[in-house]
């Protein structure tokens, strides 16, 4: 049986509405940014695991970047070690466009590689985005994960513009499913865009075209619409909904697991989920929070603002900060009206990795430099041109001429492929296996280094066993004054100290 036949078997059935966990992954980047390591994750994986999830989403090629730069985790290893928790729960991983690390595209065969190493150490799932809604780019990862038997999904981006519009959307899926046979289609809302209103005549033009397949649901709660639109679009036949557990949910984050559960609950659809162990991982999760200092979700207030700007919500709280350090910070909302006009100009980007940094740095450039496009970083000539994939709307002509004059003149008018980079690896790391290459490729300088320097990774639960977190949390109470514990008809008895 192949990976995506093993998913396929773990679909819910009977007309129950599938839940894909986002806890481990999309959550905690959102409100721990990405913080959680390999020994916070153990004492919770089995229970996550027995939740009757329809798989788990776990790592992305950011967690990557933090697992090497920040944690000192071997990625790779973090994976196995994970899926010797989730046995039969699907991890998930994704491919952004031909990106790996960082803006720039690689090489087919890098893309490749990198579906390789994700199906060798255990991801059964991969779900591969485009914010130009450029199929060839998305057809590599899709087209090499069918052929390691993986379940592919094609997230389509949902924005906000004149171009992206119900038939886009529905051409896009078609597209997709027409040239890589993807297994499944999901509707990515990273901005936290999508209202009730535009879900309901988004989700019948994608079903129409997906012959059947399943149609995923994506969202984040910065507008505080997302369980609203959840509802909305299973109403309307999504088959599985994104969300997270609290109190890593809301804010920034998935919906809550909890609270969907309620909603579906009183809607009238069933799910394959046991609640009780949902409540005993949020417990976990809260204990964890408050010894790690991480914070909890918050419902957010609507902002229409936001549906203009369509900044994320974690980049816009990173870059106040910058401006703020720098003595700028009365020109936010200033710089934000001009993120609006630029992607206008620019022929409406989504505001996703990597489009919203160089548009919101192009911003910057703009209004503190006081000439429009008087400097223009390398990232925004190469979009203009074409260098990230084919553009759905031009660019503004005359925005374009003053971008191809005052951009780089190392950056071609015309694209020109990429050579294969492979082979030149495996040559420079001739002892290495491809899991370590691939580190190598993505990682500059000595970070892969520094990490292995660390050591294997450290999978002790940070809260401690249970036994030790059931004496913490009986010392802190100031009314207990001793207690028993009895083991193997044992008995011991403690007092607290002074």
């Amino acid at each position: 049986m192949t990976e995506a036949e093993k998913v396929h078997a773990c679909r819910a059935k009977d007309g129950k509405i599938g839940l894909i966990d986002t806890t481990l992954r999309d959550a905690q980047q959102c409100l721990w940014t990405t913080r959680m390591t390999t020994g916070m994750m153990m004492p919770i994986a089995d229970r996550m695991e027995r939740v009757g999830f329809e798989m788990i989403d776990f790592m992305a090629p950011v967690q990557f970047d933090v697992c090497v730069r920040y944690l000192n985790e071997d990625p790779w290893e973090k994976a196995r070690l994970m899926k010797q928790r989730f046995v039969n729960t699907p991890l998930r991983s994704y491919c952004r466009s031909k990106s790996l690390i960082g803006f720039s595209l690689a090489p087919d065969d890098m893309v490749e590689m990198w579906m390789e190493r994700l199906a060798a150490n255990g991801f059964s799932v991969v779900g591969t985005l485009d914010a130009l809604f450029d199929v060839d780019n998305m057809a590599v990862s899709i087209r090499h994960g069918k052929k390691l038997g993986l379940y592919t999904v094609g997230a389509l981006v949902f924005s906000e513009s004149p171009v992206h519009t119900d038939e886009v959307y529905a051409n896009t899926a078609k597209a997709l499913i027409d040239q890589t046979d993807v297994d499944a289609i999901m509707i990515k809302d990273s901005g936290a865009l999508l209202t009730p209103d535009r879900i309901r005549t988004l989700v019948p033009a994608l079903k129409a075209v997906m012959g059947g397949r399943p149609l995923e649901l994506h969202s984040h709660c910065n507008t505080g619409l997302a369980p609203l639109v959840y509802l909305e679009g299973t109403k309307l036949g999504v088959d599985q909904l994104h969300a997270s557990i609290a109190p890593l949910a809301s804010g920034p984050a998935q919906p809550s697991v909890q609270n969907t559960l309620r909603n579906l609950f009183h809607a009238g659809y069933e799910t394959a989920i046991d609640g009780a162990l949902i409540d005993e991982v949020s417990d976990y999760l809260t204990d964890l929070a408050a010894q790690e200092g991480f914070p909890h979700g918050q419902p957010m207030e609507y902002d229409l603002f936001h549906y203009k700007h369509q900044m994320p919500g974690g980049m816009l709280n990173n870059w106040r900060f910058q401006l703020r350090e720098q003595g700028l910070e009365d020109r936010f909302d200033e710089i934000l009206e001009e993120i609006v006009t630029i992607r206008a100009e620019l022929g409406w980007p989504i505001m996703v990795t990597p489009f919203s940094q160089i548009v919101g740095v192009q911003a910057m450039l703009n209004v503190v430099g006081g000439e429009r496009y008087g400097s223009v970083p390398d990232e925004i000539k190469r979009y203009a041109l074409g260098h990230f994939g084919k553009l759905l709307s031009p660019v503004d002509p005359n925005v374009l001429d003053r971008i191809v004059e005052n951009g780089s003149p190392a950056i071609p008018i015309e694209p020109t492929p990429l050579e294969p980079a492979r082979p030149k690896l495996a040559r420079d790391y001739p002892n290495l296996d491809d899991d370590e290459r691939m580190l190598r490729y993505m990682f500059a300088g000595g970070e892969v280094d520094s990490m292995k320097a660390a050591g294997p990774i450290k999978t002790t639960a940070t809260l401690g066993s249970p036994v030790e977190a059931l004496l913490r949390g009986l010392n802190d109470r100031p009314n207990v004054t001793g207690f028993e514990l009895e083991f193997h008809n044992t008995r011991v008895a403690l007092r607290r100290t002074a």
